[in-house]
């Protein structure tokens, strides 16, 4: 094997990414090297090629950022014993620590040491990644390497959407977002009844009507009341899934809940946000917030729900190169993608 690499880096504290060459990973003794096919642009991503106030205080460069990846192992270290060459994967981005009271207890994504690959280690915008045989997900032959390279953010949205019982339920998601549209098909595929998905933007909205039977609802130009008429629903939503960061998103969900109703946030407000608690207390509502992904009951529950049916494949809309990388970021930031893929393997 060729000793060097091409990689996505953060080589300076500016706006960008750049293509470089960089040596490939040495792994130890409990690590496997992944050759990556095929690489999912996330919004962190976004954050990283913008280099906001998160990115500067929170990325060291330089940095092989990305980190939603599919790809096969290709080398395995010596304690290694249940993963083979050969073998397709995925895998957990949360590298963890051991010792915590978290997970000793099991509760690995709750670590409070957890570190990130792409963020505070080298990522996966790469031709090779090295990463704990630990977090390694074998890919079944059912599910593709382009799907494969979206199930971190799959899975962001299963944990979110699977956090309170769906069954039967009435369903709000602010945000249509790829996560919040992936949200929307999982708590359709495990049984919820209506699933209204609210956003400002047009073309995610039409997206997310193509990728789940879901009721899109434009905020900027109709009244979430009359959706909820409509539908002949008669308090309110039972479960909230806030996928947008915007605290308006927020407020109008909160007074289109039911009494008793659930939230579950995924979205992240920008800095400090004004929240009208006597609402949420009155209306005895459960807020839970959501990071990541459980680690790895979330990964087993995806898997088997894209076995059984889950069909998130029309969330992807583009597909790039890696060497066109920047058309790949510009059409992310446009925001009327879905999903981007990044093809590794020209």
């Amino acid at each position: 094997m060729n000793n060097e690499m091409k990689a996505l880096s953060k080589l300076h504290s500016r706006e960008g990414l750049w293509m470089t060459h960089a040596p490939v990973p040495e792994i130890g003794p409990d690590d496997v090297l992944i050759k990556i096919n095929k690489t999912g642009i996330c919004g962190t991503d976004i954050h990283i090629w913008n280099w906001d106030d998160w990115a500067a205080h929170t990325v060291p460069v330089p940095m092989i950022t990305g980190h939603e990846f599919a790809g096969v192992i290709v080398e395995t270290g010596s304690n290694v014993m249940d993963l083979e060459v050969g073998q397709r994967c995925s895998g957990e981005g949360h590298l963890i620590g051991k010792t915590s009271r978290q997970s000793r207890a099991g509760k690995f994504h709750l670590d409070p040491g957890t570190r990130g690959i792409g963020v505070n280690e080298q990522g996966a915008f790469a031709q090779y990644l090295r990463l704990p045989a630990f977090n390694v997900v074998p890919l079944p032959d059912e599910i593709s390497d382009d799907i494969g390279a979206i199930l971190d953010p799959l899975g962001n949205a299963v944990h979110t959407a699977l956090s309170f019982d769906l069954v039967g339920e009435d369903v709000l998601i602010t945000g249509a977002g790829p996560i919040g549209i992936m949200a929307a098909a999982v708590a359709r595929h495990v049984g919820a009844r209506h699933v209204v998905i609210t956003d400002i933007n047009p073309d995610r909205l039409a997206l997310a009507a193509e990728v789940a039977d879901v009721v899109p609802v434009n905020v900027a130009e109709a009244d979430l009341a009359e959706t909820v008429s409509d539908l002949k629903m008669k308090q309110g939503f039972d479960v909230g899934l806030e996928m947008s960061g915007n605290q308006r998103a927020l407020d109008q969900m909160v007074e289109a809940m039911t009494m008793g109703g659930r939230i579950a946030m995924l979205g992240i407000p920008p800095g400090k946000s004004p929240v009208d608690w006597s609402r949420i207390v009155f209306k005895a509502i459960t807020i839970k917030g959501v990071y990541g992904r459980e680690i790895f009951e979330t990964w087993y529950k995806m898997i088997a729900m894209l076995q059984n049916g889950l069909d998130i494949s029309r969330v992807i809309t583009h597909r790039f190169p890696v060497d066109e990388f920047e058309a790949g970021f510009a059409t992310m930031k446009s925001g009327s993608s879905g999903k981007v893929v990044l093809d590794w393997t020209g």
